[in-house]
């Protein structure tokens, strides 16, 4: 099992950014993929941004193509979500997970999850 502790969240202006940080933990993470969810207030879950961390490849849903960006630090088993042009609409819960190997855009894919930080983007 994959410990995962997020940081990074806050309130930032839109057009603003913020990085997030997920540590992992519990085992080797080199084989694995991180993804990033978000929630928002009375709405469900949903994918944000993966990447596999021995090839690096990467997958974005629409809605931030273009503003976010994941990445992976191997020596410090800490993945980022660097988050530019922050919209009012970026406001959610941001929750890290972990899987082996590929990328899932689905929630019920990952097993190992964060403890959630929250985002705020105030207009």
């Amino acid at each position: 099992q994959v410990q995962l502790v997020e940081s990074g969240g806050g309130l930032v202006q839109a057009g603003g950014s913020l990085r997030l940080s997920c540590a992992a933990s519990g085992r080797t993470f080199s084989t694995y993929a991180m993804a990033w969810f978000r929630q928002a207030p009375g709405k469900e879950r949903e994918f944000v941004a993966a990447i596999t961390w021995a090839a690096g490849v990467t997958l974005y849903a629409d809605s931030v193509k273009g503003r976010f960006t994941a990445s992976g630090d191997n020596a410090k088993n800490t993945g980022y979500l660097q988050m530019n042009s922050l919209k009012p609409e970026d406001t959610a819960v941001y929750y890290c997970a972990a899987r082996p190997i590929s990328i899932s855009i689905l929630t019920s894919a990952y097993r190992d999850w964060g403890q959630g930080t929250q985002v705020t983007v105030s207009s």
